[in-house]
């Protein structure tokens, strides 16, 4: 399997039809389906129901249609990148981030950082979990990451930039959401917990988790969706309460309910990482930015 099939694949399973797919990937049909009877071979599975019109993935198509997009993008990207490289004079600073705390502050440090660096840098966004960030530092693919995630490394070094509130994100026609005082963590552990993000472990989701365990307590029961965004579409459907930063309120859904957690411990850091051997003007510019407008006091 390589990437030509995933992509000879990703066209038949979007125009659902193989001759429209030859004509959108400008080559004969007879050989389009050649690739995708090889690749079937290879996973030893039909990925089309060819009984169909228009054709229908199986569940080994609708499977590998899922990861093939995400394959396809993420080789993408790095084509991108290593192309504007290639044809830039500028030096590259490459950032990652948890998705979580593009709600608060970041996009503001981000504008900042971009229009300080203007002509001398080209800034690079990469979206990585917590974890992720400092492999990556320790490797040298990112100059500087945005996490929540408490991690020791030698090789690295953490700033806290701020300790966000945590509230309980509620449908709105819940019984809860009624309510105008605080919540307590033993009233929320009775409901259901949609958790996230679920592919990369520890991460925000163990925070929450840890969190109800300080307190001698575990939710009724859990479940773990992909990102934030996907929490938040759950609890409005009634499937859940979710525990997320206090800036996911800036997403203003009128289906949502959020409310305040009453105890003091229920926060979420927001961590600048980077190279403990690093010292580049824009590390220091960025850190210098992010401390400003996080408001974080020197140490």
């Amino acid at each position: 399997m390589d990437l030509r099939h995933l992509r000879y694949f990703v066209a038949v399973a979007k125009e659902r039809n193989f001759s429209r797919a030859a004509e959108t990937l400008n080559i004969a049909q007879p050989p389009l389906s050649r690739q995708i009877r090889q690749l079937e071979e290879e996973i030893g599975a039909d990925l089309f129901d060819r009984t169909t019109r228009p054709l229908r993935l199986t569940e080994a198509g609708r499977l590998l249609y899922q990861h093939a997009i995400q394959a396809i993008a993420g080789f993408d990207q790095v084509r991108t990148m290593m192309t504007r490289y290639g044809g830039a004079a500028a030096r590259h600073f490459i950032i990652g981030f948890v998705g979580s705390v593009l709600y608060g502050h970041l996009p503001q440090v981000l504008r900042q950082f971009r229009h300080e660096t203007s002509g001398a840098a080209e800034v690079t966004l990469i979206e990585m979990s917590s974890l992720d960030q400092v492999v990556a530092l320790r490797e040298g693919r990112i100059d500087a990451g945005f996490g929540r995630l408490r991690v020791d490394d030698d090789a690295v070094r953490r700033i806290l930039l701020a300790e966000e509130p945590l509230v309980a994100a509620l449908p709105d026609d819940h019984p809860l959401a009624a309510l105008t005082a605080p919540l307590t963590l033993d009233r929320i552990a009775g409901e259901s917990i949609l958790l996230y993000p679920r592919p990369s472990r520890p991460s925000y989701a163990d925070q929450v988790l840890s969190l109800f365990q300080d307190h001698g307590l575990t939710p009724a029961s859990r479940q773990d969706v992909r990102e934030l965004q996907t929490a938040l579409g759950m609890v409005a459907a009634g499937a859940g309460i979710a525990i997320v930063p206090a800036s996911a309120q800036s997403l203003h859904r009128p289906d949502l309910v959020f409310r305040p957690i009453a105890a003091t411990d229920a926060v979420s850091p927001i961590i600048l990482n980077h190279r403990s051997n690093d010292h580049s003007p824009e590390l220091d510019l960025l850190t210098a930015i992010s401390r400003r407008i996080y408001a974080t006091p020197e140490g």
